[in-house]
């Protein structure tokens, strides 16, 4: 038998489209994550962009557990002495809720330069509207466990 190498004029992309809406935000990227990578297709190859594109509707309606409102934080850094400014995440879902689940996924791709290609298919909205219906996306049933 031989192993079957997939050919970069073989790889076929779908859409999909994920509700965010009531998600934990860590297993919501997980799961964002994989598709983006490709992980989900048994063509799967490490080397390879074989991930699909990611619709993310409704980012504003997202849910953390324990106290992470408060306690987690997003950092910048101007550049300039003094120049560091830190966001808590309830900040931050109040003006860019887009901004957490980004970077959320980042997170979980390579930092390499496919990682930075994986991130520019991934879209994120704040509302359920989204200008990629011409895509005919596909809706993906997120695998969280309802309690």
């Amino acid at each position: 038998m031989k192993t079957y190498a997939l050919k970069e004029s073989e790889i076929q992309r779908d859409w999909y489209v994920v509700d965010a809406a009531g998600q934990t935000l860590g297993r919501l990227a997980t799961q964002i994550a994989t598709l983006l990578r490709g992980k989900h297709k048994p063509t799967f190859s490490t080397h390879l962009d074989n991930g699909d594109f990611v619709v993310v509707v409704n980012a504003g309606q997202i849910k953390v557990t324990g106290n992470k409102l408060e306690d987690k934080k997003y950092y910048r850094y101007s550049g300039y002495p003094g120049g560091l400014r830190e966001t808590s995440l309830r900040d931050m879902l109040a003006q860019h809720p887009e901004r957490v689940i980004t970077a959320a996924v980042k997170g979980m791709l390579p930092d390499n330069r496919m990682g930075h290609q994986l991130m520019g298919k991934l879209k994120v909205y704040k509302t359920a509207t989204h200008p990629h219906s011409a895509q005919n996306p596909k809706v993906w049933k997120t695998e969280e466990k309802q309690q």
